[in-house]
């Protein structure tokens, strides 16, 4: 038996369950991504080395000033993951690697502005609420945001040393299917063209200068 016969009702329209509620019309099976938990961490990082690649200019003159470094986007990779469910079952210890893209942005000796890549990498140890065993797993996802305010360069490595700040929310997700009361579908309304009226003071003045009464005082 498919969901949509499974979950027929002889109700009128306008009504989900016995419950009338104005507008619903019917049951929607949609895809989602279910968040079951998720945690934010915050950390101030000092002196972290960063190792440059793929720098433009290629061959830069060294040695180089930095500007800025910052989180290319708000995705992270996640390796190194370890689930240790705890007694109650429903939380885990969560062990992982979290490698953060970074953009980084120079000046060399010359005065010639630059840019490279380097990769944050942060270690996270927590607890977090997981799912019963099911066939469909879960997995262990992260949102970052980081930012280095200053750094110095290292000649040893040819890269920067730096203080970091950085965010990162980890969530533990499933894509799942959820039955949900509809109201159907969304009615889009057509779009409003921009426009800058820079002619709507001269659009509003009259064709023909407007006459006015005079009444000669005698």
């Amino acid at each position: 038996m498919s969901f949509f016969s499974n979950f027929q009702s002889d109700k009128c329209p306008g009504t989900i369950t016995g419950n009338p509620l104005n507008g619903l019309t019917e049951k929607v099976c949609i895809q989602a991504e279910k968040i079951f938990d998720a945690g934010i961490k915050q950390t101030q990082i000092e002196n972290y080395s960063l190792t440059l690649t793929d720098l433009s200019p290629k061959c830069p003159t060294y040695p180089l000033t930095f500007i800025s470094a910052r989180s290319i986007s708000s995705d992270a990779t996640v390796t190194n993951l370890n689930i240790e469910r705890q007694a109650d079952k429903h939380c885990a210890r969560v062990q992982a690697t979290v490698c953060v893209p970074l953009e980084v942005l120079f000046t060399d000796a010359a005065g010639v502005e630059g840019c490279a890549k380097a990769t944050l990498s942060l270690n996270e140890d927590v607890l977090l609420s997981v799912p019963a065993p099911s066939i469909i797993p879960f997995t262990v996802k992260a949102v970052v945001s980081a930012v280095a305010p200053e750094g110095v360069f290292n000649c040893e490595t040819k890269g920067f040393t730096v203080s970091m700040c950085a965010t990162v929310i980890l969530k533990i997700s499933m894509p799942v299917e959820l039955l949900v009361p509809s109201y159907g579908y969304c009615v889009i309304p057509p779009a409003q063209d921009y426009s800058q009226e820079i002619c709507a003071g001269f659009f509003e003045l009259p064709l023909y200068p407007q006459t006015k009464s005079c009444k000669c005082k005698g």
